[in-house]
């Protein structure tokens, strides 16, 4: 079964919708996911874009891995906290004396399916901005930040206004878009960092790091982006406010 693509994205992020809709249509939770060969045949792809697509959906939480007996699809409940203070790692890393220096290794249009759109709050179909960014504090990468936001709340956003520019995501936000940040809704966790983000971050496979996910709240309580986040434990360190 070959699929149709849109040149404008890459093969690999529309075979993960291909696969986040089969695994929601067709499996439970713990169920063994298609093998890497199987969905190549399947779905008529390299090697490459099928671990490319796995890799993602383990990034946002759909599978998980079990060395030596395969890929598991995932338990989906959200178990996401209120944290009191949005986070901002350009903002933390100034605060720490050290150079925050941000790569952008992608970033281009995608409609939002299902899950985005409930992460999100918009209608399926909605245009999306993802940025996927690797995140370096004095030449060293700390963290991989793979960032969906709403194309209609950020028309003219460009890889200069984040790269070349340096400002925070949250800075931009505002002075560009008069969008400011009310409230960050967080979940943070320690897990094993998937080994397409630990080539990135420069640690061997299976080192664990924090894993975080966050949907940010503007002013009108509308949801302004949806952040997946992994990060390397022995160089971030996670500063959290709580507001009473």
């Amino acid at each position: 079964m070959e699929f149709k693509y849109n040149e404008k994205r890459p093969v690999y992020s529309q075979l993960v919708d291909v696969l986040r809709k089969e695994i929601k249509n067709n499996y439970q939770p713990n169920d063994k996911l298609l093998s890497e060969r199987e969905i190549m045949r399947k779905y008529a792809v390299s090697r490459n874009t099928v671990r490319e697509a796995l890799s993602e959906l383990e990034n946002i939480g759909y599978i998980y891995r079990q060395r030596g007996k395969g890929t598991f699809v995932a338990n989906m409940i959200d178990y996401t906290q209120k944290i009191g203070d949005e986070y901002s790692f350009t903002e933390q890393m100034k605060s720490m004396g050290r150079k925050p220096e941000t790569q952008i290794l992608e970033m281009y249009q995608q409609d939002a399916d299902e899950y985005f759109s409930q992460k999100l709050k918009v209608p399926v179909g909605t245009c999306l901005i993802k940025l996927k960014r690797l995140r370096l504090a004095d030449g060293q990468p700390i963290m991989i930040d793979r960032t969906y936001l709403p194309q209609a709340k950020f028309p003219n956003l460009s890889r200069d206004d984040l790269e070349l520019k340096q400002r925070s995501l949250y800075a931009i936000f505002l002075e560009d878009y008069g969008e400011k940040v009310k409230v960050a809704d967080e979940r943070l966790s320690v897990g094993i960092i998937s080994d397409e983000d630990a080539k990135l971050l420069n640690v061997a496979s299976n080192t664990a790091g924090f894993l975080a996910r966050r949907t940010t709240y503007n002013h009108k309580n509308e949801i302004i982006e949806y952040t997946i986040s992994s990060a390397r434990g022995d160089q971030f360190v996670y500063n959290i406010k709580y507001r009473h």
